[in-house]
């Protein structure tokens, strides 16, 4: 078998979809527990809110629609489910707890959308599929944490219910360099187009214009 990775992948998945014409952005569970050194969940990320932060207030100037997620359980975990059971760190992010807050820099205003959910991905058991659709939606902007985890999920289910995934690269962030990666490289192998932040940012810019025509149309 071939060791060498990219050789192993080229000319097999090198495909890019391309941004699309109606986007919106998605910032998925930037919550204070990653961001608390004393919380078993802390991965110093701070690089990567920072710049998905660029990012939203980019996508804010466009007056595109901005969604993030969180992750909250009731009281005893009733709706944690397998991923709870499995995954003992969830325990955070109990309603009410101060680690499932956003953190400090990241305002979340009235007019944004905020999903709560339950298991990695921000489609799984919520309606943001049917609301991306009402909205016209056919690309998603995804930011987040982590990239192994719940950004991943993300972008697969985007991918699997018809929009453009767009991963930005350093608006993302994991507890390790290796998962974040090793994700990077297949979410954009197979499921969506992995771009930079100055990319997201240009791209981002030149919806402005594109919204000042749909209006006048």
């Amino acid at each position: 078998m071939n060791t060498d990775l990219k050789t192993s992948y080229q000319g097999v998945y090198e495909n890019r979809i391309g941004f699309g014409r109606r986007p919106a952005l998605l910032l998925v569970d930037f919550v204070q527990a990653y961001f608390d050194p004393d919380c078993d969940l802390y991965a110093g990320v701070e690089a990567a809110l920072a710049s998905a932060i660029r990012v939203r207030n980019a996508a804010r100037a466009a007056s595109l629609p901005v969604i993030y997620t969180n992750v909250v359980y009731q009281k005893h975990a009733l709706n944690g489910g397998r991923f709870y059971q499995k995954a003992r760190p969830l325990r955070h992010f109990i309603e009410g707890s101060q680690l499932g807050a956003w953190p400090e820099g990241l305002d979340v205003r009235d007019d944004e959308l905020v999903v709560s959910k339950q298991y990695p991905s921000a489609f799984f058991g919520t309606s943001l599929a049917s609301t991306l659709t009402t909205w016209g939606i056919d690309t998603l902007v995804i930011t987040g944490l982590t990239t192994s985890g719940c950004v991943r999920a993300s972008c697969v289910d985007a991918c699997s219910h018809g929009f453009i995934p767009i991963v930005v690269r350093e608006a993302c962030g994991d507890r390790h360099q290796a998962p974040h990666e090793a994700n990077l490289f297949d979410m954009n192998a197979k499921y969506a187009d992995v771009v930079s932040e100055q990319e997201a940012l240009g791209y981002l810019a030149a919806q402005i214009g594109q919204q000042a025509r749909r209006t006048s149309a």
